[in-house]
């Protein structure tokens, strides 16, 4: 046997897993607060505080997941969304009415697109293992936050839409960043406003994430082509009544863009 031959060969390298860990980075979170705050625009911040402050959520939820009704099936499809939600073909197929319709309307009037927010996602490039469970369900619950906003009637494109959907999404995954942020906005928007009326209708978001369905279990493939009234109601999202009434009110104030 050669010496080349008889080398041992290096273990691979490697890679951690997205939502194992259970430390927080509290200095990296504010620094990415601070800055999301100043520019509500900068979605990359608010990754890098999910990845501060959430911790092993992700993999607490992907368990969830496989303990709810069909929930295995779906991790054992590994539905990549962003591909699916990119396909005009299945943008195209939704009737009028469908969760699905609306969401097409949600991207014709916003311009927004599944592959734009991978792609902010994926802005700080990271190594992780991709190939992972746990960094799929991540991948997930990214792609659903823009459903999420349709099925809630929260705005995608005001800070205030924004904030009540984030309050909703900490409610429905306890996962610490998205309770940075609510926070976060609440105070600026009453510090802007000297008022409160932008911190009630987030707790009024909060609310109803608790009150609702869990979400992450849904079948989206599915619950895109169900009407969205009778998803709303299925799934126990109620009416924002609050958030209509704060953005009246910001928009008198001349304040909607905080």
């Amino acid at each position: 046997m050669s010496a080349t031959l008889a080398q041992p060969q290096a273990a691979p390298q490697s890679l951690p897993v997205p939502g194992l860990g259970t430390r927080r980075d509290w200095k990296s979170a504010w620094v990415a607060l601070r800055r999301l705050l100043a520019n509500g625009d900068d979605t990359v911040q608010v990754f890098r505080i999910m990845r501060a402050l959430n911790a092993d959520v992700t993999a607490r939820n992907y368990h969830k997941l496989l303990e709810q009704p069909g929930g295995g099936r779906i991790a054992y499809r590994q539905t990549e969304l962003t591909e699916l939600f990119s396909r005009p073909d299945f943008i195209a197929s939704f009737r009028p009415g469908t969760v699905g319709a609306v969401y097409r309307d949600f991207l014709e009037r916003t311009g927004y697109s599944a592959k734009g927010l991978a792609e902010v996602s994926q802005a700080d490039a990271i190594p992780h293992e991709e190939q992972h469970p746990y960094a799929w369900f991540g991948r997930r619950e990214r792609d659903i936050h823009d459903i999420w906003h349709v099925l809630t009637g929260y705005q995608a494109d005001e800070p205030l839409g924004e904030a009540c959907l984030v309050a909703f999404s900490f409610a429905q995954t306890r996962g610490l960043g998205w309770a940075a942020i609510a926070l976060g906005a609440s105070l600026k928007a009453r510090r802007v406003t000297g008022s409160w009326v932008f911190a009630r209708a987030v707790i009024e978001g909060y609310r109803h994430g608790k009150r609702a369905r869990w979400l992450s279990g849904e079948d989206y493939e599915a619950l895109m082509h169900e009407p969205i009234d009778r998803a709303r109601a299925r799934l126990g999202i109620a009416d924002p009544v609050l958030y209509r009434d704060a953005q009246a009110k910001l928009a008198a104030w001349g304040k909607t863009g905080l």
